[in-house]
């Protein structure tokens, strides 16, 4: 309204009262506000957002890093060593627990804002009358006394009154009542509490069907979601299932850990004649070389850096775990228009008998796009067609000429709109051609439809179909009077033509198809589009081949379970043309039932329970509804294909990466375990080849960031040519353990100790000889210790390498691909040469510099560690391209070669 200048009052009006006194209070007018005036009222009453109340979350999140299993492991050792008097131990241990802790929590933290900063790629839009057009704004600057304009699958972002229309509006969000009620702004209720008002509707809540305008009388906190936030707030991270496998990986090794140390304290004691002291100190070297500190962190972040990551390719995922399911999937149900086309149509051919005019009239007048790329692609192609047949329309006298509107009904295939042309009240009807044709009982220009015309009519529309065509039926009638209902309306009509529309597959399309078969996925289309020009599309991006099996929804609704299911597991090419949304939801449950792990698009209003039913629920972000991104796990900000593919590469590689920091978390357990071993297994005879302090310094100093930027690895080749994994695989195997633990762990176990005994036995120590404080070798023992240090840390330079492939060489994937891995070895490296040459950190670790010799004999450590493993990659990848050879005898060999 111009010329209004105040805000909206601080107290809501009542919005029960009649509309006139409602539009008085809010200062506002059917016609909207002006963006100046909207930009001055939203500085008075602030964004349309709900806020935080329920206090600060942050200390319960510091409290749980201290308390997880990893850390009551290491509280356990720190009062062990406490209670027999290594009180420097023990401050140490506690100094990690703190160190450890904060840096989960700061990254924890960084999960957490990241995946909120996914707000930002999908703002809730609302459009509302501004300056008197139809705009679309951001929903957060929505303000008392807007117009919204409300349509089926939108999600309404503020309490209003309706102006005028009548809508379907589910209210659970507010009631916990799934069934939508109507709302109209004919009917006024003053007596019932506001939710039941029959013509407010409310924040939150979404139209399932109808359209409508009304005036905003509540925004943010003031409205009744808000009100009920405010009462009850509660915050939660849902854990994914990855998360909560590895917890339960940290308890069974906090459990190990402990038996372990236990039990070696009387061995030690009494077996090996160690001291009760000594004995201790073993068990809680055990416990400490047994922490994987940096897991949980790790894995948390990866995840958040993979959804992060999808973000910027198109794709918005809206919970970690859902980057795990990725991996995982091996059927994409994938609509056809908007998806796997450009979404850009354009009228090509219009076949019709009589003048041009009333079928043009009829395209412009049964739409709702407004043109200028506002609405649906085929509408909009509609009226540039119209327009260009001589007819043109304005948003303002199309709405002044419609009477009444039956929307597009996924079952009937048809959308009908009621206008008043003159002096004549007629119905125009646009649809799927088998949906319009059998209600007309003449053709424009050609007199009654005879059944030679049905069919020459069908053959038409075949021709069409099979050159990728969408086509459509558009038919008008003269009604004597405004029908009773939609049944009574739509008969007896007269077809007016066939309207022919392209839609161009996109480009990238066939490239992101290939890749998914050759990773195993099977891509299945299901449209509500003509079975021939769903074909035509497939077999354009090779989704199928020249003989698709077609399944219309009729046939379909025909079929049994064990025939669907039996169609399903068939391997067959599938196309399921002409099918509802209650279609999806069937396929969706089959494919599962059947153990498939199943990603299904969708963009509306009843693809909603689809899509929660899908592992992977994929929502439009440009041509879907609110409705169905909110049901979705994932949301394509480009509606492409090829983003699927995108983004189920990216989940395989993220939880690829995770399975290689862990690897290579888990390597070092042997190597931080076995100086202890051979001091307790020798009676004290091998003095203690590293300190408690040394160990600590390796798992906190030199480990974590390695492991952090082994989480951004490039993919691994042949990572899409790889069968999808099986649905709650393990992300901890038994071969994964063995490669740690048994290979590499050993590996590196013996060159540290080859490196201790080198320097002990060159300064002339035997068994059992004296090297404490002030004893001659006590110099030597030092450097010895620092030794077994530093082959550790080189040993971990090695493993960081060899982890970042499983089966393919380092050279395939490129030395310098992850430049943030190397700047960690940089900084490993640079601390480890702080702790040995550094004063400081000599006198509080207990290190000794080194000499060039010894520096020159842990030189090739990293590459004999990662040649090691280089060499059984290779031999795995032998074994894998000679299957039929391999446990074959020579003798067999040598017949089947003679």
């Amino acid at each position: 309204m111009s010329g209004v200048t105040e805000a909206p009052p601080e107290t809501s009006p009542d919005p029960t009262e009649r509309i006139e006194l409602l539009l008085r209070d809010l200062r506002g007018s059917p016609s909207g506000l002006t963006e100046r005036e909207a930009a001055r009222r939203l500085v008075a009453t602030g964004p349309n957002e709900l806020h935080r109340r329920g206090g600060r979350t942050w200390p319960g999140q510091l409290m749980r890093q201290f308390t997880h299993p990893l850390a009551l492991l290491l509280w356990a050792a720190a009062g062990l060593a406490w209670a027999v008097g290594i009180e420097q131990v023990a401050i140490a241990i506690v100094v990690v627990i703190v160190i450890n802790a904060l840096f989960a929590f700061v990254q924890e933290r960084h999960a957490e804002r990241a995946v909120e900063a996914l707000a930002a790629f999908l703002p809730v839009r609302a459009k509302v009358v501004r300056d008197g057009q139809v705009r679309e704004i951001e929903a957060t600057t929505l303000v008392p006394g807007d117009v919204l304009v409300i349509e089926e699958g939108d999600r309404i972002s503020a309490d209003a009154r309706l102006i005028d229309g009548v809508v379907e509006v589910d209210l659970s969000a507010l009631t916990g009542e799934s069934v939508p009620v109507s709302r109209s702004a004919e009917l006024l209720d003053t007596h019932v509490p506001l939710e039941q008002a029959c013509e407010l509707v409310f924040s939150g809540t979404t139209c399932t069907g109808g359209q409508a305008r009304a005036i905003v009388f509540a925004t943010g906190m003031r409205t009744e979601l808000g009100r009920i936030a405010a009462l009850s707030e509660r915050v939660e991270r849902d854990e994914s299932p990855l998360e909560h496998q590895v917890r339960r990986v940290a308890w069974l090794i906090a459990l190990i850990s402990v038996v372990l140390g236990v039990a070696f304290i009387p061995i030690a004691t009494f077996g090996a004649g160690l001291s009760f002291l000594n004995g201790v100190v073993f068990a809680v070297g055990l416990l400490v070389g047994n922490v994987p500190e940096g897991l949980l962190p790790v894995i948390t972040l990866a995840l958040a850096i993979g959804v992060r990551g999808l973000a910027r390719r198109g794709a918005v995922v809206k919970r970690l775990s859902s980057v795990e399911t990725l991996g995982c999937t091996d059927v994409i149900c994938t609509d056809k228009t908007g998806t796997l086309t450009e979404n850009r149509m354009r009228v090509t051919e219009v076949t019709g008998q009589g003048p041009r005019e009333r079928l043009a009239g009829a395209m412009a007048r049964c739409t709702n796009a407004r043109g200028a790329g506002i609405g649906d692609p085929m509408e909009i192609a509609l009226l540039d067609a119209a327009a260009g047949m001589g007819v043109e329309l304005t948003p303002g006298e199309r709405e002044a000429a419609r009477l009444r509107q039956f929307p597009f009904d996924p079952a009937r295939k048809r959308m009908s709109t009621v206008d008043q042309v003159g002096a004549v009240l007629r119905l125009a009807v646009k649809g799927a051609p088998e949906s319009v044709i059998p209600l007309c009982t003449s053709e424009f220009g050609g007199g009654p439809m005879s059944p030679e015309r049905r069919r020459e009519l069908a053959a038409a529309v075949d021709a069409q179909a099979r050159r990728g065509l969408r086509v459509l039926a558009v038919a008008d009638r003269s009604l004597p009077e405004p029908p009773a209902g939609r049944d009574d309306a739509e008969r007896d009509l007269t077809l007016l033509g066939l309207v022919g529309l392209v839609d161009p597959p996109r480009k990238e399309v066939a490239r992101a198809v290939a890749d998914c078969r050759a990773a195993g996925i099977r891509v299945i289309v299901i449209t509500g589009d003509h079975g021939l020009t769903a074909a035509a599309i497939a077999h354009q991006v090779g989704i199928a081949g020249d003989t698709p099996r077609v399944v219309t929804g009729e046939e379909l609704g025909a079929m049994s379970e064990a025939e669907l299911d039996t169609l399903l597991t068939s391997g067959a090419e599938l196309i399921f043309a002409r099918s509802s949304p209650e279609a999806k939801l069937r396929i969706a449950d089959a494919l599962r039932a059947t153990g498939h792990v199943v990603a299904m698009t969708g963009d509306g209003v009843n693809d909603a329970p689809a899509l929660r039913r899908a592992d992977i629920g994929v929502a439009m972000g440009r041509s879907g509804t609110d409705v169905a991104r909110e049901a979705s796990t994932m949301v394509l900000t480009d509606d492409n294909f090829a983003t699927i593919t995108a983004a189920v590469e990216a989940g395989r590689r993220v939880y690829d990466n995770i399975r290689k920091f862990i690897f290579y978390i888990f390597a070092h357990a042997t190597p931080e375990v076995v100086p202890f071993l051979v001091f307790a297994l020798s009676g004290g005879a091998v003095p203690l080849p590293l300190t408690v302090l040394l160990l600590l310094s390796f798992d906190v100093g030199t480990e974590t960031v390695p492991a952090l930027a082994l989480g951004r690895e490039p993919a691994e080749p042949g990572l899409m040519r790889k069968p999808p994994r099986r649905r709650g695989e393990p992300v901890i195997r038994g071969g994964m353990l063995i490669r740690a633990w048994l290979f590499l762990g050993v590996l590196c176990a013996a060159l540290e100790m080859l490196g201790f005994f080198y320097v002990l036995t060159r300064a002339g120590w035997h068994p059992g000889a004296d090297v404490g404080p002030g004893s001659p070798l006590h110099h030597a023992y030092l450097q010895a210790t620092t030794m077994t240090f530093l082959g550790m840390v080189a040993g971990q330079v090695g493993t960081a390498f060899a982890a970042r492939t499983e089966r393919a060489s380092l050279r395939s994937i490129g030395v310098w691909s992850n430049p943030l891995l190397l700047w960690g070895i940089v900084f490993e490296l640079a601390l480890a040469a702080a702790i040995i040459y550094v004063p400081f950190l000599q006198d509080l670790l207990g290190t000794a510099a080194l000499t060039p010799d010894m520096l020159a004999l842990v030189l090739p450590f990293p590459f004999i560690v990662w040649g090691a493993d280089e060499l059984r990659r290779w031999f795995v990848r032998w074994r894998a391209r000679s299957p039929r050879t391999w446990g074959r005898s020579a003798t067999d060999l040598a017949r089947s070669r003679s």
